[in-house]
């Protein structure tokens, strides 16, 4: 059985509006036989006339006032969703799925998503947590735009990863430890650590840290919450390796921030699918370049 066209809909609804045929057919920019044979169909879809013709007046029957109700209100709904998407596509609304780690989000992320709300108002940025692989991986799915991972990375077939900013790795040590100036692998393997899983990147080029110094370490605790990280140092609980994130903020006085010797940096990449991207997702990623 045919479905009902909305073409044929908004036919008759102008046709009752206007009270004419001829009328419906200049307006709608057809050829009068073309408004005939959409009522005609229309009416032999339904099984029943839809309109009448008084003293050259057209007017609905019950059964097509009954339609044009149930048309007035598909045609608005089927206006309504063009207009969303055609928003969406000239970027002025949008959704935008974002995933990075919880130190990008809560030191990074703000700055972006507060230019942005000025900027493009209409666009939600959903956040999720997520390690750098499992931002990779929603990325392939299709389930993510855009992903702040830790680099090096594999893209793989279809992604694209560009460098975005470099941060210093900082020890973070309790601050009665009276921690020297600078802080070297041989002093940090001697206490106790509270570092990142070793689902992380930023595990691993702390291991390689320590390996070039023919140490390796247990971790006390292993966490992948930066914050959490924190707190625990300013309990004096263990120290810490993490980067610094975006501008120098105040600390615990509990804690002691101490550079690297040898330095060791955090770099950052915006792993995003290849091609052209929406323009919601490009104006996030605009957003995010001028953290650089």
């Amino acid at each position: 059985m045919r479905e009902i066209s909305l073409d044929r809909l908004r036919t008759l609804v102008v046709i009752t509006d206007l009270g004419s045929f001829a009328e419906a057919a200049r307006q709608l920019n057809l050829a009068p036989p073309t408004i005939s044979l959409h009522v005609a169909e229309l009416e032999a879809r339904i099984g029943a006339p839809l309109l009448t013709r008084t003293r050259g007046q057209v007017r609905p029957t019950v059964i097509g006032e009954t339609l044009l109700g149930r048309a007035r209100r598909l045609l608005a709904d089927a206006d309504l969703a063009l207009d969303e998407v055609r928003r969406q596509v000239e970027g002025l609304t949008g959704r935008v799925r974002l995933g990075a780690s919880t130190g990008a989000i809560a030191h990074l992320l703000p700055q972006a998503l507060a230019r942005l709300r000025v900027e493009h108002p209409g666009i939600d940025v959903q956040v999720q947590v997520l390690t750098s692989q499992a931002s990779l991986a929603r990325l392939r799915e299709g389930t993510l735009d855009i992903g702040l991972v830790a680099l090096p990375q594999v893209a793989g077939k279809g992604l694209t990863v560009t460098p975005w900013r470099r941060d210093p790795i900082l020890a973070y040590v309790p601050a009665d430890w009276q921690p020297p100036a600078r802080i070297t692998p041989a002093w940090l393997a001697q206490r106790a650590l509270i570092l990142n899983d070793s689902t992380t990147q930023l595990s691993r080029v702390t291991g390689e840290w320590f390996a070039a110094a023919g140490l390796y370490p247990e971790p006390r605790i292993e966490l992948n919450y930066n914050d959490a990280i924190k707190s625990l140092v300013g309990a004096g609980y263990g120290a810490t390796l993490l980067p610094q994130e975006g501008e120098a903020t105040e600390l615990d006085r509990r804690i002691a921030r101490r550079p690297l010797r040898p330095g060791l940096w955090r770099q950052l990449g915006i792993a995003c699918r290849e091609g052209q991207v929406e323009r919601a997702t490009g104006y996030v990623l605009e957003a995010l370049e001028r953290l650089l």
